[in-house]
């Protein structure tokens, strides 16, 4: 980040940052793959489904699940999971707080790999989505993270470089999409993405809240 730049705008991913989805997703599909004989360790979902971006299917398929079964399972798994967010999905720990604390400093912008009509179910209940001043969703990209494209988009649309944002992201995935976008990028790991690792991030947080000392840090130096 060059000196002297003033960080106009936080972008946020969502899943397993802002909302605790991640872990609902994950509890649905070690379910399933228990229908099936199959154990789903929580740490090798954290490493390959949400570090290295592999799918469910393929992650299946290493497991010894036929591939037929494989797929009328997860098409269940999906299924549950819409049926699931249409009811009230946790906030992450002081994610409200934040939020409303960055309102009138800095732009908001979501960046997240899950389509738009998923983030809206997800978000009803919570009431944040029109806190956010640019919303970028699988829907709206060719290539999702940990292809920068998610971030590049979001960066037109706000009018923005780099250098004026920060990312915060729970995953290496996105961490990666940032830091190729240019982005620092904060990393708040959860539960299951605490075993991966973050050498890229420009700093590693507890919790968002984290998010709030570094921006200030940076735009007091910059003032």
């Amino acid at each position: 980040m060059r000196t002297g730049t003033m960080i106009r705008a936080v972008l946020w991913d969502n899943d397993g940052l802002l909302l605790d989805s991640e872990a609902l997703f994950f509890s649905l599909t070690k379910r399933f793959f228990a229908e099936a004989g199959i154990h789903l360790d929580e740490a090798y979902w954290g490493i390959e489904y949400l570090g290295n971006a592999k799918h469910s299917v393929q992650i299946a398929r290493e497991l010894g699940m036929a591939p037929d079964l494989a797929e009328k399972l997860l098409d269940r798994r999906n299924d549950a999971f819409v049926e699931r967010i249409r009811h009230s999905v946790p906030l992450m720990p002081k994610v409200r707080e934040t939020i409303e604390a960055l309102r009138g400093q800095v732009r908001l912008g979501l960046v997240t790999g899950s389509p738009r009509d998923k983030v809206e179910l997800m978000h009803g209940p919570a009431g944040l989505l029109d806190r956010f001043d640019v919303i970028v969703t699988d829907d709206d990209v060719s290539n999702p993270k940990p292809h920068p494209e998610p971030y590049l988009k979001a960066l037109e649309s706000l009018g923005l470089s780099p250098e004026e944002c920060l990312a915060v992201e729970d995953s290496r995935r996105g961490l990666s999409s940032a830091y190729a976008a240019g982005i620092p990028c904060i990393v708040v790991p959860n539960a299951l993405t605490k075993v991966q690792s973050f050498e890229l991030a420009y700093a590693v947080e507890d919790d968002v809240s984290g998010v709030l000392k570094h921006l200030h840090a940076r735009n007091r130096h910059s003032a």
